[in-house]
């Protein structure tokens, strides 16, 4: 293994695409740090809520294919190409959460969002390191960002390896009461003209205008029927479903590609899981998002999926993302 390190732009490799095993040691000029190892190629961005800026896939021949939509510089943190959850995901309705008895308030932390959304994850700088060959690891320290209640330390791992990454987001409470703490991943597709999502589920969190959820239903809308396979495009998603068993695929059939998704821990048993899908209506991007809890689990019964964490403990949520081919 030919491991070199690579100051900037992977443009400064000797052959950027198909060359040498690579490492950014240093960032290029918009903040990227960029890893190349069996056959693909990506970029995080640390001081920018820990998110990946591409994701990218080398061929043999050809140019490199970006599996999700690569970073456009701009400074609005959704148009990274993935980013953590962390410590929960999607949002938080009626302006905080109970917990142990006490009521913690939480405020608004997206510019025209009405709730706050995502953690706080996606906001802080993390700090980078390489861990080895194709493996980087970024870490967070969290006390209270933005008034929150939640003290926390936070690892995310991504490893290149043969025909896909794999991906684990960790997170530990440090504060001295207990909190319920969720995770998730946030990635943003390309979305070309066939692109396809099929995944096993048994059903979605319906919502009225907004993404708030108000109750389960078993019957999916024809163009959401993610059982058999809907496409990228159609009527407006933003949805989680329940009953998932842990496996989502993203089909290019004009690419000749398409990624699995395997979601490793925690382990999903019975069609215990959930993900959650953001369809719009125009763009060049889609998200299909492993979570451990649907949207204000905060206030479902048993605050569904969450985890209440004291002092010292953690969770986890591995995944992997496979890259095969794609004939259909």
């Amino acid at each position: 293994m030919n491991v070199s390190e690579i100051a900037g732009s992977p443009a400064s490799s000797p052959d950027p695409v198909h060359g040498a095993d690579s490492v950014a040691s240093t960032a290029d000029a918009q903040g990227r740090h960029w890893l190349q190892h069996a056959g693909q190629r990506l970029a995080v961005v640390p001081s920018r809520g820990g998110a990946v800026a591409a994701w990218q896939w080398l061929p043999p021949q050809g140019a490199p294919m970006d599996l999700w939509r690569p970073w456009d510089g701009s400074d609005d943190l959704y148009r990274q190409a993935s980013f953590a959850m962390v410590p929960w995901s999607n949002r938080i309705a009626q302006g905080g959460f109970e917990a142990a008895g006490r009521f913690h308030a939480m405020q608004p932390n997206r510019v025209g969002e009405p709730y706050p959304i995502h953690g706080d994850g996606w906001l802080q700088p993390w700090q980078l390191r390489q861990t080895g060959p194709g493996e980087i690891e970024m870490t967070l320290h969290s006390d209270g960002f933005g008034g929150s209640p939640y003290r926390f330390v936070a690892r995310q791992v991504l490893r290149l390896r043969e025909h896909g990454l794999d991906q684990r987001v960790e997170v530990r409470h440090e504060g001295d009461e207990p909190l319920p703490y969720g995770l998730g991943l946030h990635p943003w597709f390309v979305r070309a003209a066939d692109t396809r999502i099929q995944a096993a589920v048994q059903g979605v969190w319906l919502s009225g205008a907004d993404p708030i959820p108000t109750g389960r239903s078993t019957t999916l809308p024809a163009d959401w029927n993610l059982p058999t396979g809907m496409p990228a495009h159609g009527s407006f998603i933003d949805n989680a479903f329940f009953g998932w068993d842990g496996v989502a695929t993203v089909h290019w059939p004009g690419r000749g590609l398409q990624v699995q998704l395997r979601q490793i821990e925690p382990a999903v048993r019975g069609g215990e899981g959930h993900c959650l899908v953001y369809r719009p209506p125009q763009g060049e991007a889609f998200c299909l998002e492993p979570i451990t809890h649907p949207i204000d689990a905060f206030h479902l019964p048993g605050q569904e999926g969450l985890r209440l964490l004291r002092k010292g403990e953690s969770m986890r949520l591995s995944v992997a993302w496979d890259v095969l081919p794609d004939g259909a």
